[in-house]
């Protein structure tokens, strides 16, 4: 029998920045991520294209400058017609997600140096609404079918960043003003999330990581989120991204749902 074949799409919550091994420097992409492991689990062939740093425009149509000045081609170019199995996690650089959370924490530490930081770091602009994130969900899921018809689309959302546990202290620099912010924008992406799905049902289905990771945010016993360190930036780790755990439980959440599909 023919080995399945996946293509994983996306940003830095599906690339795995902060996850060893990474073999690609410049996408910052984890052999250990959540597609790796999926792939291993069903003995999958894996196309894997995923960009920290990257926009749901990035994977549809434009091409992506990292800050190492590589630039990548738009994702969808590397789309294997004949594949069976897409992935997508995306959406929080459009809306300024997580890079506003490691800018906001960076600025707490930074005392005097703070006006000169913020001049420097420039807050990411966060213009799109639910109506837009959703479309550009849409635009990418329409691409993919349209490129690869045969292939299921999994939209995964992101892993819960900050929940009931998560407040002001070590891992969160961050003031609960700034916590129910990213709370609140963790909610907007999945709402966009949702209603791509309920667009194309036929052929996309939702893993619905957000609720799934309650209990396991910042903050929490057993998190599957990295909080914020200055120790992690300077061993060029990501904060408030999700770790190996985080990693390992949706692709059990991914592979489960791939063996139910065989079985219905």
């Amino acid at each position: 029998m023919a080995r399945l074949k996946i293509v994983a799409l996306g940003s830095s919550f599906a690339a795995g920045p902060s996850i060893d091994p990474i073999i690609n420097q410049a996408a910052m992409r984890s052999g250990r991520n959540y597609a790796h492991q999926l792939a291993e689990k069903l003995d999958a062939d894996l196309v894997d294209l995923t960009v920290s740093g990257a926009t749901l425009l990035n994977v549809l149509n434009e091409p992506q400058e990292t800050r190492s000045g590589q630039i990548f081609l738009p994702q969808l170019e590397g789309l294997l017609s004949d594949a069976d199995l897409v992935t997508l996690t995306g959406g929080g650089n459009d809306l300024g997600y997580s890079y506003g959370m490691i800018h906001d924490a960076m600025l707490s530490y930074a005392g005097p140096l703070r006006h000169l930081l913020d001049r420097w770091m420039e807050h990411p602009a966060t213009p799109v609404d639910l109506r837009q994130l959703t479309d550009r969900f849409i635009a990418v899921i329409d691409k993919v079918h349209e490129i690869a018809p045969k292939a299921k689309v999994y939209l995964v959302q992101y892993l819960s960043v900050f929940g009931e546990s998560s407040r002001p202290g070590n891992g969160i620099p961050l003031s609960w003003e700034q916590i129910d912010y990213y709370r609140r924008r963790g909610v907007l992406l999945d709402q966009a999330y949702e209603r791509a799905v309920e667009a194309r049902p036929e052929f996309t289905k939702l893993i619905p990581v957000g609720k799934m990771s309650e209990g396991h945010e910042v903050g929490t016993p057993t998190p599957w989120m990295e909080g914020f360190t200055v120790a992690m930036l300077l061993r060029g780790q990501v904060p408030y991204h999700p770790n190996l755990a985080g990693h390992t439980a949706v692709a059990e959440a991914l592979y489960r749902q791939t063996q139910a599909n065989q079985r219905s």
